[in-house]
């Protein structure tokens, strides 16, 4: 019999044939393949996007700056056509619209939607006992309370559109100009 030189190609083909022998001859190695298929298919299909993507509701315009009154306020509540949402902390009206999710009908603090929070927000109440239907000068509040307003308030300002105060009875809102938020970044850029 004649010997195979080693450049002929028979080699190779044992060679072949003795790996797959080795990889499907024996049941443990059939199941060790199957396993690594099975790993290999779950990295692959998990870097596959699944699921609805996520369609970003459209941006609300900005609302222009005003004065509002309680009843003006509790028009903002989520459930209006435009799913507006505004909050007043302090006497201050936000628009907090982008964090619907939080505020908004259906929300954690949805209650606190169209209303003035501020009592809830210093007593750190989730019940609508907290709410009052009229205006609240929060005078009854101790010197704690008053200051964990004043930080809700600072947050607020620095997460959310100020859009405006919340009126006391029979005071007369505020004339804003369009140019005045304008004036104001223009103003706040030079002083930095």
């Amino acid at each position: 019999m004649a010997e195979s030189a080693p450049g002929d190609g028979q080699g190779e083909g044992s060679l072949v044939m003795r790996i797959f022998y080795e990889l499907f001859g024996s049941p443990l190695n059939l199941a060790l393949l199957g396993i690594c298929g099975f790993l290999i298919y779950k990295i692959v299909a998990s870097r596959r996007p699944t699921g609805p993507t996520i369609t970003k509701e459209p941006e609300l315009p900005p609302l222009k700056k005003q004065d509002f009154s309680l009843e003006q306020l509790r028009e903002y509540d989520g459930k209006g056509s435009d799913g507006r949402v505004l909050i007043a902390v302090n006497g201050k009206v936000f628009d907090v619209t982008r964090g619907k999710r939080f505020y908004g009908p259906g929300g954690p603090y949805g209650l606190f939607a169209g209303h003035d929070a501020s009592r809830a927000l210093a007593t750190f109440s989730l019940g609508e006992d907290a709410l009052k239907s009229e205006y609240d000068d929060l005078s009854d509040l101790n010197s704690l309370q008053m200051e964990s307003v004043r930080e809700w308030e600072m947050q607020f300002q620095e997460k959310y559109i100020y859009v405006g105060k919340l009126l006391k009875p029979g005071e007369q809102p505020t004339e804003y100009s369009d140019t005045e938020d304008e004036e104001k970044t223009d103003t706040e850029k030079k002083a930095e």
